[in-house]
């Protein structure tokens, strides 16, 4: 590719290529909602905090907060997320979740370098 693409329309350029890994993960999740019984803000900061937990790569980031987005949950209910499990994952898994995120949606964060 030879622009960047960020946030939503990442996820959707993704599901458009040829990629089958992606198709294969997206078919994983499709009725995990259901099945959870867990509302859908709920179930969104609880992938999210299971995110943090792996020390997942951005690309996870931006199909989980990208979708929460879509369904208006706000930005202070994902910081909220991410203050209430850091004594149990430890800051460095918030911290690096807190620049994967950043990295996912192209945002300019303090102490990154833009080289």
């Amino acid at each position: 590719m030879t622009e960047d693409i960020t946030g939503a329309s990442g996820v959707a350029a993704l599901a458009e290529a040829n990629a089958p890994v992606f198709e294969t993960i997206v078919r994983m999740t499709l009725d995990t909602f259901e099945r959870s019984g867990l509302d859908a803000e709920s179930y969104l900061l609880t992938r999210i905090a299971a995110l943090v937990a792996l020390d997942a790569a951005p690309a996870s980031y931006l199909l989980n907060i990208g979708t929460a987005e879509q369904l208006g949950l706000s930005f202070e209910k994902i910081q909220g997320t991410l203050v209430a499990i850091a004594p149990v994952v430890g800051s460095a898994r918030v911290v690096s979740a807190a620049q994967n995120i950043g990295v996912a949606f192209g945002l300019d964060l303090p102490g990154t370098d833009a080289a």
